[in-house]
């Protein structure tokens, strides 16, 4: 399936080996950028290398290399920014220019200069990574990384670094820190102040060292510190399982971020629930778990609406010129039969446009509670240097045109709390429920 919009871009939040994303599409393949690890986990993409896009007319003096850098960041974002208003709101060329006027020599100097110019736009997403950042988020789209298995986003409303989700396994996760938490300090160090790659930058590092990280739990109540083993993160993106509620074989397909592999493993995982393997009857239903699926490549997500769906739309992307183009499933799939998703306030970005496609479709009911609400795609660029320079290029609508960012999507049904906190595991009552109600679906078609 071709990629929809953008050369390269990216709809997610951010993890941290923590991830960051918001969250995670690219030109010829849609990177995420991975919580960034602490990832703005957005679903990101890598785009033609800087200097392909064409120039515009620059200062007159001889550059240095550090000094081509933010030259060539502010071309990016000028050529692609999705707003041009904001823009000019902010007096982009004069930034250029007071830019410039500044000492800098050293890729450093250049990349804190990038910063400095990108902040009044006010758009956390469009934002420089540096090398570790960008390496980082090109291991995680291959489906590793080294942390604590944090996923972070920026609140807007506050500016505050919250918690996404935990990923599955990760050290996050077995402290108990649930979603919605706010991460306060690491290493005595105020987030507010690190922004969200250096928080994520802080609780990557060599597996087996520790991190201290203070944080708010999401219902307000006492701060509390906790002392996290970085490793590695084995992120398992993929993992299915069969279940039996009143005799009735179900499949359940939980999908924690959209990386390169995904695809592929929700195709195996299919065919498994459908073939008689080892003597295994069909399944007669399928659950679909997005919960605390904060993004990733773009292309992934499509790829798996794209087996769920039967030449039905999938998403709507707004550029910046006000053009709208409409993403369509391929004729046929590979599950056509009953479905119900899971989806809570860690469902974010690709994962949004999935079970967005899936509910306006109505393919599938939602169940859980409201989605996090990251409706914007991210082009990742590299700069040449081994940093990257990701930048807001497209809005993206559900099929009906609904706008989700900020707002999330409403289930279909809203599931009582608390919610669990080790989704798929054990003691898992939203997943019970979502399973019973998919079950008395299968009776009540039986019986008409």
């Amino acid at each position: 399936m071709s990629a929809p919009g953008p050369r390269s871009s990216t709809a997610q939040p951010f993890a941290t080996g923590a991830t960051a994303c918001r969250t995670r599409c690219c030109a010829g393949r849609w990177r995420f950028l991975n919580g960034l690890t602490a990832w703005l986990l957005l679903t990101l993409t890598l785009a033609l290398p800087v200097g392909l896009l064409g120039r515009g007319a620059g200062p007159a003096l001889a550059l240095n290399d550090a000094q081509q850098l933010v030259v060539e960041a502010w071309r990016l974002v000028n050529q692609s920014y999705v707003d041009p208003t904001r823009l000019e709101a902010v007096h982009w060329r004069r930034l250029r220019q007071k830019t410039l006027e500044q000492p800098i020599e050293r890729s450093r100097e250049a990349y804190d200069a990038i910063e400095a110019m990108l902040s009044p736009i006010g758009d956390p997403y469009t934002r420089v990574l540096r090398p570790d950042d960008f390496g980082t988020l090109r291991s995680n789209t291959r489906g590793t990384v080294c942390g604590v298995g944090l996923q972070l986003a920026l609140r807007e409303r506050d500016q505050a670094i919250v918690v996404i989700a935990p990923l599955d396994g990760s050290p996050a996760a077995e402290a108990g820190i649930a979603s919605g938490s706010a991460l306060l300090t690491v290493e005595g160090q105020a987030t507010t102040e690190l922004g969200l790659e250096r928080t994520a930058a802080l609780l990557r590092g060599q597996s087996g060292t520790d991190v201290i990280v203070t944080l708010r739990p999401p219902a307000g109540g006492s701060e509390r510190e906790v002392r996290l083993e970085r490793r590695q993160v084995d992120l398992q993106p993929v993992r299915s399982r069969r279940l039996s509620v009143d005799g009735h074989p179900l499949g359940l397909l939980r999908i924690t971020q959209f990386s390169e592999p995904v695809p592929q493993q929700v195709r195996e995982a299919l065919e498994g629930f459908t073939a008689n393997a080892a003597g295994a009857p069909p399944i007669e239903g399928l659950v679909l778990d997005l919960r605390n699926n904060s993004g990733g490549l773009v292309s992934a997500g499509l790829a798996v609406a794209n087996a769920l769906l039967d030449a039905e739309p999938i998403v709507e992307t707004q550029d910046r010129g006000g053009i709208t183009a409409r993403q369509q499933a391929s004729p046929g799939s590979l599950y056509a039969g009953p479905l119900l998703t899971l989806v809570n306030g860690g469902t974010a970005s690709a994962s949004e446009i999935l079970a967005g496609a899936l509910q306006d479709a109505g393919r599938s009911p939602l169940v859980g509670s409201r989605t996090f609400g990251k409706g914007l795609i991210q082009t990742l660029i590299p700069l040449g240097d081994g940093s990257g320079l990701a930048v807001t290029v497209a809005r993206y609508l559900t099929p009906r045109g609904r706008d989700i960012q900020n707002q999330g999507i409403e289930p279909d049904t809203v599931l009582p709390g608390p919610e669990p906190l080790n989704p798929g595991g054990p003691g898992d009552t939203w997943l019970e429920a979502a399973s019973q109600r998919l079950v008395d679906t299968l009776e009540a078609k039986a019986g008409t």
